[in-house]
């Protein structure tokens, strides 16, 4: 049986004012043995709550090891994030954990904390065993009132929180305090895990990185599968075993000057420190945007520049970045803020597609364009992989996660 059929049978703000570099540099010359096991990219302020009251974030890391730690950040918050309590447990199902696995996670040795607007908090180490693939959840008690979280809008995994004035349930196991439901990621941006692995893999990307069309809680997206394929492949052949770390944004561009309607979210090059250069044991970068640039107005030279900005930072880092090919969009009528696509965008998509297979600086191409594109009509996307004309369908983000190449990660 091959690989694929057994599986088709079974997953801009700059680091000194977002993390807080001073602090964040220490713990990163101190952390060896720590890989980033799962993240996300916070992109806005939410319009939910919080008061007297403790929410359960869902994460699934991508590799196993020994030990875990939370980083917390408070990028878009309006006011300084009171932590009265944090425990780190392995969900079964729902808000339910594990029996006995529900730990306190400290900070500095303090069981509270606080975190600045705008800054970012990394937890002490819990020693946990945990393995690929599984579900952590993350239970934060927020005492304060009236408290808007942080978050990554559009996480597309359910999370669960506490009536507002609840207090503090985040030692509880069971689901039972936890009454309400959001799809959104509040406040948690990483979970890393001590590991004898090989590093980390950083998906940098807009919304099909991000994973709109896929299934909440399906744990469908391209990356997803990609997770999945290193894994076996690792406990196949004893091959390389790499966390897949999903940092896309909804509609995220790489650039900002001059597009039109302006991004909506810190491009690319704004947010590079933050999401991907901030993470541990990053070995490699899948660079997949472009497409919100060109709906926007941008020219092949300014998306081909941005890329290079990106690629140039990445390697100065010693890791490696990898481009993909930017998938066709239908043509589609402006409507309100939306631009719309046309013939000419295509035109540029393509352009850029060529520079990325043959010009470009990366270490390695993907080529998701080929990968879901019509076969017929090369610049729509192919019937069965096509969600709106603008994002796979669940079916195309399988196609897209088997596009990828392992040999790309190996040594």
């Amino acid at each position: 049986m091959t690989l694929r059929s057994l599986i088709g049978t079974f997953f801009g703000l700059a680091l000194a004012v977002a993390v807080g570099a001073p602090g964040l540099a220490r713990q990163s010359g101190s952390s060896s043995g720590w890989i980033t096991a799962w993240a996300t990219s916070q992109q806005a302020l939410g319009t939910t709550t919080m008061t007297n009251a403790t929410v359960r974030l869902i994460a699934r890391v991508t590799i196993g090891g020994d030990a875990v730690r939370i980083r917390l950040d408070n990028t878009y918050g309006a006011s300084p994030l009171g932590i009265g309590s944090a425990y780190v447990g392995q969900r079964v199902q729902g808000a339910a954990l594990a029996k006995g696995s529900n730990q306190r996670a400290l900070f500095g040795g303090s069981a509270t904390a606080t975190i600045p607007v705008g800054g970012s908090l990394v937890s002490d180490g819990i020693p946990m065993k945990v393995l690929a693939g599984q579900d952590l959840a993350v239970s934060l008690y927020v005492p304060d009132g009236d408290v808007r979280p942080s978050q990554h809008t559009g996480a597309l995994v359910t999370s669960y929180y506490s009536q507002n004035g609840s207090g503090d349930v985040t030692a509880e196991e069971t689901r039972t305090p936890f009454t309400g439901t959001t799809t959104a990621m509040w406040w948690l941006k990483a979970v890393d895990v001590r590991t004898s692995g090989e590093g980390a893999i950083v998906a940098f990307g807009d919304s099909i990185t991000d994973g709109s069309c896929s299934t909440v809680d399906a744990s469908n997206r391209w990356e997803d599968w990609l997770a999945v394929r290193v894994d076996m492949e690792a406990r196949r052949r004893g091959g390389v075993r790499k966390a897949v770390i999903n940092e896309g944004i909804g509609g995220n561009t790489i650039t900002r000057e001059g597009l039109q309607p302006p991004p909506d979210s810190t491009p690319g090059i704004e947010r590079l420190d933050r999401d991907v250069l901030s993470h541990h044991g990053v070995t490699d970068v899948i660079l997949f945007m472009g497409t919100n640039d060109i709906r926007r107005g941008a020219s092949p030279a300014q998306v081909m520049s941005g890329m290079e900005n990106i690629v140039k930072r990445v390697k100065a880092r010693s890791m490696r970045i990898h481009g993909a090919t930017i998938i066709p969009r239908h043509n589609a009528a402006p409507s309100a803020t939306n631009t719309g696509w046309t013939s000419a965008k295509t035109a540029i998509r393509n352009e850029v597609n060529r520079w990325i297979r043959t010009k470009a600086p990366f270490d390695g191409v993907i080529d998701f364009d080929r990968a879901v594109r019509d076969p017929a009509s090369p610049d729509l996307i192919h019937a069965p992989f096509n969600c709106d004309d603008i994002h796979p369908s669940a079916r195309g983000y399988y196609e897209m996660g088997f596009a990828v190449p392992l040999d790309l990660f190996r040594r």
